[in-house]
């Protein structure tokens, strides 16, 4: 079964080397849940699968996917619409040859920017979606009114979770608004920081319960991540856990995910008609507003 998935997944993904790249935002109802080094560590375990990977920071005010790498960024978006710069010019690189592009100072003009700065922006983003196979935009925890354009616009969307009361509520919130705009947006569910496999599985089964009953939406389980003390000893240290211990449980967990990810990816892909261009369903939300 696992051969012929991996056979079916070549077989799209040679079909897809001359289309544009899957677009995926990782959300949150809350902050404080791992969401942004979830995002990192599942971009670069992607790039592990021989995928060309973009991370873009969209984490309003709180981007930090370059100190979770350890690294200083050369330029940012903010600089892109200052000094009129490619979006090429602001992609820097990462390990395992993960792009990402810097959120920096001032983030907020990108979610309230005028129309010629909107165009121009889309404009340079529609280059970059043929230059990868997957881009993870890393959005800010909650969502805004403004935000929400580029979450509902995107392919797939991944909820992060934990088991506390408060986060899952937050996210149930978030799938809730998500679902009134785009009803048909897929929507992945990951559980972080479990403190155990039955505790994992119990938060995953209520809010796909409560979805399900209420918002009559599926959720898609996508996994369980424990809680480890690696993770905190490799944010210090700003190396992605990924990289920092290659045979910790945390590693190995993210590992099995991303291929069942991909594994279910292609099922999916394979039975469904492609979606809408990225950039016209933001530039649709945006002319809406």
């Amino acid at each position: 079964m696992n051969d012929q998935a991996k056979n079916l997944r070549k077989k799209i993904e040679s079909l897809r080397t001359i289309g544009q790249a899957k677009t995926i935002a990782v959300v949150s109802g809350k902050g404080g849940v791992g969401k942004s080094n979830f995002a990192l560590n599942f971009s670069l375990c992607l790039a592990n699968h021989n995928k060309r990977v973009l991370l873009f920071d969209l984490d309003i005010g709180m981007g930090n996917i370059d100190i979770l790498l350890g690294l200083t960024a050369s330029n940012s978006i903010v600089n892109m619409f200052d000094e009129q710069l490619t979006i090429q010019d602001i992609v820097e690189t990462g390990p395992n040859s993960l792009s990402y592009i810097a959120g920096g100072s001032g983030l907020t003009d990108i979610f309230t920017m005028d129309e010629t700065k909107f165009d121009y922006f889309l404009h340079q983003l529609n280059h970059l979606l043929n230059d990868y196979d997957f881009i993870i935009f890393d959005m800010g925890a909650g969502i805004t009114e403004a935000s929400s354009y580029y979450m509902l616009a995107v392919d797939e969307c991944i909820v992060i979770t934990t088991p506390e009361p408060t986060s899952m509520t937050d996210a149930y919130a978030m799938i809730k608004h998500a679902s009134r705009k785009s009803p048909f947006l897929p929507m992945y569910l990951i559980v972080n920081r479990s403190l155990n496999r039955r505790i994992g599985e119990q938060t995953m089964e209520r809010l796909q319960h409560v979805v399900r009953s209420f918002l009559e939406k599926e959720l898609i389980p996508l996994g369980i991540l424990p809680e480890d003390k690696i993770v905190l000893q490799a944010v210090t240290s700003q190396v992605p856990f990924l990289l920092f211990r290659p045979k910790a449980d945390i590693t190995i967990t993210m590992t099995q995910i991303v291929q069942q990810y991909l594994d279910q990816n292609v099922n999916r892909s394979s039975s469904k008609k492609p979606p809408f261009a990225f950039v016209t369903k933001l530039k649709h939300f945006f002319r809406e507003r």
